[in-house]
């Protein structure tokens, strides 16, 4: 008998545990592989920002399965199609975008609900419930589900503690490229005032009890993130770490 999959990740976040995350943009299976016996408590597979298809995502998943890392998705955007089918490959966590208000965050929850709580589609034989074996996957499916939805604009800040009381909304990620665009400093998330409302944003969060994550690619500003409060935490991206690496390695033979 196939036993039904408990997502470690939701537990950790019920447990307000410090969860270390790696950002996945490579679109690959191999690179997926290797990170996931990194230690990582999770790894972001995107879709957002990425050429990532159903396919790349179904073998980076099954890639990762057997490391220490949960497998996040990223659809690309809050739409129930391609949450359904995020789910159906056999994702439990998802990484909302661009949720600016209540009535989207309830949208987002809803799309990995089965009905009467939701409105996902039912297939009996997805690889989500291990093509059928899963004895009662259908009653069970919601309760190991994780939504995280992204907050990343002035609008979505100011409605922040309503998102986060929307039930069935686990945890709220603060995307801060986006954020900084929307308070008028594009490319620039270190400026003070994009400081300031990440800090603010973990703060409200917390006074709440909903769980807050962030992304960064720089040490520093990680555990500085880290202290604030965030509590899932990207702390790189296999994009940002092959393209150190190998800057610095032509470097020592080719200098400028």
């Amino acid at each position: 008998m196939t036993e039904f999959r408990r997502n470690a990740f939701k537990a950790g976040l019920r447990a307000k545990k410090l969860q270390i995350g790696l950002w996945q943009s490579l679109c690959s299976n191999i690179a997926a592989e290797i990170c996931s016996d990194s230690g990582f408590d999770w790894l972001l597979l995107d879709t957002e920002h990425s050429p990532n298809e159903i396919p790349d995502l179904l073998s980076q998943l099954q890639a990762i399965e057997k490391g220490t890392a949960t497998g996040i998705i990223r659809p690309a955007w809050n739409d129930a199609v391609l949450i359904k089918r995020c789910l159906d490959i056999g994702a439990q966590t998802l990484l909302i975008p661009y949720v600016q208000s209540v009535e989207e965050a309830k949208a987002a929850v809803a799309a990995t609900r089965y009905p009467p709580h939701g409105i996902r589609g039912v297939s009996v034989a997805a690889r989500a419930s291990r093509y059928g074996r899963v004895p009662g996957y259908l009653t069970k499916a919601n309760e190991e589900i994780c939504v995280l939805v992204q907050v990343e604009t002035r609008q979505s800040l100011d409605a922040i503690e309503g998102i986060a009381a929307v039930e069935g909304v686990d945890g709220v990620f603060i995307g801060p490229s986006d954020l900084a665009a929307s308070l008028g400093h594009l490319g620039n998330p270190q400026h003070a005032d994009v400081q300031a409302a990440m800090k603010e944003a973990v703060e409200r969060l917390t006074k709440v009890g909903k769980p807050a994550g962030i992304l960064t690619g720089n040490e520093e500003e990680a555990r500085r993130y880290i202290d604030w409060g965030y509590l899932f935490v990207a702390v790189g991206s296999d994009v940002g770490l092959l393209a150190k690496s190998a800057d610095t390695l032509a470097r020592k033979f080719k200098p400028a």
